[in-house]
């Protein structure tokens, strides 16, 4: 399966990783502007080792840190404290989707400015052992009508090489949300920049 990811980057010193293509441990990618190469598992490339990869996503080890790549993410870093970046592509509605993990468990996400927070199903919460019956109960409005929710904190939302511990979320009763929403509880803490179709988050700090 092709999977392409639009890097941006303004620091041109930085390690620069553009991934095109993933398989069961292996994947195509471009390091620095260079041709693209096929690394299986173990394999380096200008100082970027791929760790592991499956048809989601792909685990490299650089700048002395784990990097996860999946689907429309990119990277770009360098080991002189660059801060994280990840590049996210619209789909052919204009919504922005990417996989990362909240508490190490993987989970899909939809962008959302919208949601004042992070938000997610009682069945996502129950497969990732969050224990949100002892969070605030309270109802909130979605699209089919009032929900009961839970306000709990998430011990860490990732995506790419973003990770931010303690975020506030709310978990909704049922198994009605298809996908997690990466709401402004997460995206507040980030840098964002939108250029047509691209969505570039960068960490702060």
């Amino acid at each position: 399966m092709a999977i392409v990811a639009l890097l941006l980057s303004a620091n041109v010193t930085a390690t620069q990783i553009n991934v095109s293509g993933l398989f069961k441990d292996r994947v195509m990618v471009i390091v620095n502007g260079g041709k693209p190469r096929v690394l299986a598992a173990g394999e380096s490339e200008q100082g970027v080792k791929l760790l592991s990869a499956d048809a989601q996503s792909a685990t490299f080890e650089v700048d002395g840190k784990r990097r996860v790549l999946s689907m429309g993410q990119s990277y770009a870093g360098s080991g002189g404290g660059a801060k994280p970046i990840v590049s996210l592509n619209a789909d052919g509605r204009g919504h922005f989707f990417t996989t990362g993990t909240i508490n190490g468990h993987s989970v899909d996400f939809m962008v959302d400015t919208g949601a004042s927070s992070v938000a997610l199903s009682s069945r996502e919460a129950d497969r990732m052992g969050v224990n949100y019956r002892s969070g605030q109960r309270t109802l909130v409005s979605t699209a089919n009508g009032t929900a009961v929710a839970y306000r709990v904190l998430l011990n860490n939302v990732r995506i790419g090489g973003i990770s931010l511990n303690m975020v506030p979320a709310m978990v909704l009763e049922g198994d009605g949300m298809s996908v997690a929403l990466l709401g402004m509880s997460f995206l507040n803490q980030l840098d964002m920049k939108r250029e047509g179709t691209i969505m570039t988050l960068t960490q702060r700090y």
